[in-house]
C-alpha cells in the first residue's frame, strides 16, 4: 500500500511538469508568431515605400542615349561635317555557342582583317556578355548583302545602324575643321574632372582638333535617357520610359568651301600654307596647310598603319602650318618696320641710304649682301619697300636695336598666340635681347639685328600672325582677333559670334601708316615693284610684300643656285596682300616652302590667281613673271 501511494505522488508531479513545459512552449511559439506578424507588418506597411523602390532599381534600368552631333556648315549654307548613318556588324557572346569558329567564319565570309578582329577581343573584355561589340565597324554594300543572305547561320550576329562623323571634303579642311576620334583614356579622365562625363555617357567620340575640338561643348548636345525593365541577369524586356537627348548646336562658319578648295588648287602640290582674312574683322574666308589629311579616318576609325604613315611622313601632313609653322617672315615685314623706324624718328620719308649691294658694320670684316648683287643706289622708305632693297634695313635695324625693334613687333601680334578660335596654335619667336640670353645664356651680338631687319636671324612668324600684322597695317592700327566661326545655331535662332578686337597700335604720327601702305601698293603698281609683273593687268587695285626666306645660311662667298642643293634647303617663297587698295576686303598670306624661285616668282602669281578667283577677274597672270 505504502510502495503505490509513493507511485501515484510521482505520476501527478510528472504531469504538472508537462503541463508546465505546455504553457512554456505556448508562449514561445505566440512570441515567435507575434515576432512574425510584427516583421511582417514592418515589411508590408511600415517599410513598404522603401522596399518598393529597391525593386524598382532591381528591374529598372536606365540606358544612356546619345545626342546626334552639331552640323557644321560654311558661310554659304554647304555641310562641311555632318552625320550619316553606317551599319556595324555587332556581336552579343553570349548568344553565340561557339564564338571563334562563328568569327572564323564571318572573316571568310566578309575579309575581315585582323586587326578589326584584335579590336573586337579587346572591346569584348570590357563588356558584359550580353552587350552588343562591334566586330566591323562598317560595313559596305557587298558585306552587307553578303551577311543578309547568310543571317540565319549566325545567332547572336547582326546588322545596326548607327551615325558616325563625316567630313564631305574631306582632306580639303582638316587643318580648320579638326576631327572627332574615339574617347581614350586621357579624354575620359579630362570630362571627368571637368564633371561632365555624365553626358557622354553613350557617346563614343569626342572632337580633338579644330573646330571639332574648340566647340565641343556646343557640337556635342546633351545626353537622353531611357527606362529599360529588365530580368535579374540585366537584360532588356521592355522600354518604360524615354528622355529624348537634345542635339548639338550648329556651327556656321566664315570660311567659304569654294575659295578654300581654289587656294588648295593654287597651292597645288608645295608644302605651305594659305591664309585668306577679311581684315575688318579678323573672319577666316580660307585657311589650306599642305599637304594634308583624310579626316575621316580617325572619325571612322583609323588603323595603325594610316596613322603611322602620317606620323612616319617626312612632310609632316599633322602640322597645321598656318598656325603652328614657324617660318622666318624674310621681307613681308619690311612695311611694319618701316613704321617703327618712321615712329622712332630713325628714318623719315626723306631719308635716303646708299646700297652698293651690300652693308657692312663699322669695323667688321662681314658684308651683308643684298638681293640685288649691284646694288639699289640711293634709297629711301618708299624704295626700299617697292624693290625690297636688304641694304636699307641692314641700316635701319641696327640702329633700332634689337630690343626696340622687338618691343614694337610684339604690338603687331608676332611672338604671341593670335587667339584663333583653334587649339593648334604656335607664338613662334620675336627674339629679343632677354630671350637670347634666358634661351642659350648667350648675348645678342649686333650681326643678329642686321639679319633681323630683312626677317632671319632668330625671328620666326606663323603664316596666320603674318596676315593679322599686315590687317594692322591695312587697318592703321586696329588689331582684328582671327575666327573661323560665323554664328552659332540653336533652335533656329542664330547667335553671331563676337569678333574681338585686340589692343590697338597707336601711332605718334598716323600719317606713318599711309607711307607704308602706299610702298605696298606700289610694290604692285610700280614698274619697280617686286610683285608688278605678277598683277599686271589685274582689275582690281591691291597691295602687298614680297618675301624670301632663306632656309640655310649661305657663306660669303658661297652663291646660292636652287636647282644643286638639296630641295629642304631651298628657300621659302612668301606674299602677303590685300584687296582693293583703297577699302581692304580680304588679306592673303601665302607661304610656299622649298621651292625653286622666291616672292615675286612664286607666291605672288599664286596671291594673284586667288585674287582673281575672288573678284571674279579673269585676266591672267603675266607669263613674263619673273
Amino acid at each position: 500500500m505504502r510502495r503505490r501511494r509513493t507511485t501515484i505522488r510521482d505520476h501527478h508531479a510528472e504531469s504538472a511538469l508537462f503541463g508546465r513545459r505546455v504553457v512554456v512552449a505556448l508562449v514561445i511559439v505566440v512570441a515567435v508568431f507575434g515576432v512574425l506578424i510584427s516583421n511582417m507588418y514592418q515589411l508590408q506597411v511600415t517599410q513598404f515605400q522603401s522596399f518598393q523602390t529597391r525593386s524598382n532599381d532591381n528591374r529598372i534600368k536606365v540606358v544612356p542615349l546619345a545626342p546626334n552631333r552639331g552640323i557644321i556648315y560654311d558661310r554659304e549654307g554647304r555641310i562641311l561635317a555632318e552625320n550619316r548613318p553606317v551599319l556595324s556588324l555587332e556581336v552579343v557572346p553570349e548568344r553565340v555557342k561557339d564564338l571563334p569558329a562563328t568569327i572564323a567564319k564571318l572573316t571568310d565570309l566578309l575579309a575581315i582583317e585582323a586587326e578589326a578582329i584584335e579590336r573586337f577581343e579587346r572591346n569584348r573584355q570590357r563588356e558584359r556578355r550580353f552587350e552588343h561589340v562591334i566586330l566591323l565597324d562598317q560595313l559596305n554594300q557587298q558585306q552587307a548583302a553578303l551577311f543578309a543572305a547568310r543571317q540565319h547561320e549566325f545567332p547572336g550576329v547582326s546588322i545596326e545602324a548607327r551615325l558616325v562623323r563625316h567630313y564631305p571634303y574631306g582632306e580639303s579642311l582638316t587643318h580648320a575643321l579638326g576631327y572627332v576620334a574615339k574617347i581614350n583614356q586621357r579624354d575620359a579622365q579630362r570630362l571627368k574632372e571637368q564633371g561632365v562625363d555624365a553626358n557622354y555617357a553613350a557617346t563614343r567620340t569626342i572632337g580633338k582638333l579644330g573646330i571639332e575640338g574648340f566647340y565641343e561643348e556646343q557640337l556635342h548636345g546633351t545626353v537622353g535617357y531611357q527606362q529599360v525593365e529588365v530580368d535579374i541577369h540585366g537584360r532588356s524586356l521592355r522600354t518604360l520610359a524615354i528622355e529624348p537627348p537634345i542635339p548639338g548646336q550648329d556651327l556656321v562658319l566664315e570660311i567659304d568651301i569654294e575659295l578654300q578648295r581654289q587656294a588648295q588648287q593654287v597651292l597645288g602640290e608645295n608644302r605651305g600654307s594659305i591664309i585668306v582674312m577679311d581684315p575688318r574683322n579678323g573672319a577666316v574666308l580660307a585657311m589650306v596647310s599642305q599637304p594634308s589629311y583624310d579626316p575621316n579616318w580617325f572619325a571612322q576609325g583609323i588603323s595603325v598603319a594610316q596613322y603611322r604613315s602620317l606620323l612616319d611622313s617626312r612632310h609632316s601632313p599633322l602640322l597645321n602650318r598656318a598656325t603652328q609653322g614657324g617660318y622666318p617672315p624674310a621681307s613681308t615685314i619690311k612695311p611694319q618696320l618701316a613704321v617703327v623706324g618712321l615712329e622712332e624718328g630713325i628714318i623719315t620719308p626723306d631719308t635716303q641710304v646708299w646700297d652698293p649691294g651690300w652693308f657692312q658694320i663699322k669695323g667688321v670684316d662681314h658684308r651683308y649682301r643684298d638681293w640685288l648683287s649691284w646694288g639699289h643706289g640711293w634709297v629711301n622708305v618708299n624704295t626700299a619697300i617697292v624693290e625690297s632693297c636688304d641694304t636699307f634695313y641692314y641700316d635701319l635695324a641696327l640702329k633700332l636695336g634689337i630690343d626696340t625693334i622687338s618691343e614694337h613687333m610684339t604690338q603687331f601680334g608676332f611672338g604671341s598666340l593670335t587667339g584663333i578660335d583653334i587649339g593648334e596654335e604656335s607664338a613662334a619667336v620675336m627674339p629679343s635681347r632677354g630671350w637670347k640670353r634666358a634661351r642659350f645664356n648667350q648675348p645678342w651680338y649686333a650681326g643678329e639685328t642686321v639679319s633681323i631687319g630683312i626677317g632671319q636671324s632668330y625671328w620666326t612668324v606663323t603664316p596666320m600672325q603674318l596676315a593679322v600684322a599686315t590687317a594692322v597695317v591695312v587697318n592703321k592700327g586696329e588689331r582684328p582677333v582671327p575666327r573661323l566661326l560665323r554664328t552659332i545655331r540653336d533652335a533656329g535662332i542664330e547667335l553671331p559670334a563676337v569678333h574681338e578686337q585686340r589692343a590697338p597700335v597707336q601711332l605718334s604720327n598716323p600719317q606713318n601708316w599711309q607711307i607704308a601702305l602706299t610702298g605696298m601698293e606700289d610694290v604692285v603698281g610700280s614698274i619697280k615693284g617686286t610683285a608688278h609683273r605678277a598683277f599686271k593687268g589685274a582689275t582690281y587695285t591691291s597691295g602687298g610684300k614680297t618675301g624670301t626666306a632663306q632656309v640655310r645660311s649661305i657663306g660669303q662667298d658661297e652663291e646660292y643656285d636652287a636647282e644643286k642643293i638639296a630641295e629642304r634647303f631651298r628657300d621659302n617663297a612668301m606674299y602677303v596682300g590685300y584687296a582693293p587698295a583703297d577699302s581692304p576686303e580680304i588679306v592673303v598670306a601665302i607661304t610656299a616652302e622649298n621651292v625653286v624661285g622666291g616672292g615675286s616668282s612664286v607666291a605672288a602669281p599664286m596671291a594673284r590667281k586667288l585674287m582673281d578667283y575672288y573678284f571674279n577677274d579673269d585676266a591672267e597672270v603675266a607669263d613674263n613673271a619673273p
